[in-house]
């Protein structure tokens, strides 16, 4: 029950207001803690909507799955390998010989060219290990450790020789000897991978920049998959499945490697400042009053909005930017 409740028409509106006899829906109550919630924006309505709406607008629209980049980084003994000449151990010799071949079919070059033809890859996961912990009444779960799944799975593009395929093949190699059946060294095969999410910017009319990047290491391809042919299968291409096997990944943006900083020590979002101004003269005189006066104020505001022919005197414009 109001202590004090009127109304009035307005612009063929009915406007009411009253005062509450608590402040459990005011500014000393739940609207309160609601206005205080992260994300608000100036001059975003109070309503759930108008909240959310402002939380997208603050990272600068959504993330999609379709805007990604896959970067893979070769071992450098593979990449910069020399070939062991003259030698009489064919040991030594095949491993020189694989280290060789990707420098022989294209080398770095061919590895980014395999990453652009990466039809879909996976976010690597990581998650925390548990242990029941009971000291008195509700038991606790108490990490104990952190791991990742440890591999990954992605379908890459053939081309009509594919040297995509040949490029894994040609990596996996470099895990074993084809001859002695001999396994090689963890660090003669290993590299890293990165998956980049990618945002374009219309201000700078750039659709490649990185917003989100990750990078796998100690990564070698465990599994280069199997397809099949079909006669039926007459506009299809051909998708070659790889799962990747890794130890660990890092988000570069926050995350230290080998005492390096490469992004920042703790991750930071970007903050989208109001241009001066913003939300005009009635909407910074609204932000400042009671939720019962500011809710009957905004309902003025909005019909002189619909029903002024001001955008005879504006231009075209609905309403001018300083209202």
């Amino acid at each position: 029950m109001a202590v004090l409740r009127g109304g009035t028409r307005i612009f063929g509106q009915d406007i009411r207001i009253g005062l509450p006899r608590d402040n459990t829906l005011t500014t000393g109550g739940i609207l309160k803690r609601a206005a205080e919630l992260p994300g608000k924006s100036i001059g975003a309505s109070e309503s759930t909507i108008g909240r959310f709406m402002a939380n997208i607008g603050q990272g600068e629209g959504m993330a999609r799955p379709t805007r990604y980049l896959v970067r893979f980084n070769m071992p450098n003994n593979i990449v910069l390998g020399n070939n062991s000449e003259g030698s009489d151990n064919e040991e030594i010799e095949a491993r020189a010989v694989a280290k060789q071949g990707i420098n022989d079919i294209g080398g770095q070059e061919l590895a980014r060219t395999v990453g652009m033809m990466c039809e879909s890859i996976e976010m690597p996961a990581r998650s925390v290990t548990t242990a029941d912990s009971i000291t008195y009444g509700p038991k606790r779960k108490m990490p104990t450790g952190y791991n990742f799944p440890g591999e990954v799975q992605l379908s890459v593009y053939g081309d009509k020789f594919l040297r995509q395929r040949m490029f894994f093949e040609t990596w996996q190699k470099m895990i074993f000897d084809i001859n002695s059946h001999n396994m090689n060294y963890y660090e003669e095969y290993t590299g890293s991978v990165d998956i980049m999410q990618l945002g374009s910017f219309e201000a700078e009319n750039d659709r490649d920049r990185v917003t989100y990047m990750v990078r796998l290491y100690e990564c070698y391809p465990q599994t280069i998959g199997s397809y099949d042919y079909s006669y039926g299968s007459v506009n299809d291409i051909v998708k070659l499945p790889i799962t990747l096997n890794y130890r660990n990944w890092r988000n570069l943006g926050i995350d230290q490697v080998n005492n390096f900083t490469v992004g920042k020590s703790f991750g930071t979002l970007p903050k989208i400042k109001p241009s001066p101004g913003f939300g005009g003269i009635f909407g910074g005189i609204l932000n400042r009053l009671p939720p019962e006066l500011k809710r009957a104020g905004a309902q003025v505001v909005n019909t002189a909005k619909r029903n002024l022919p001001i955008g005879r005197v504006f231009g075209g414009k609905v309403f001018p930017p300083f209202l």
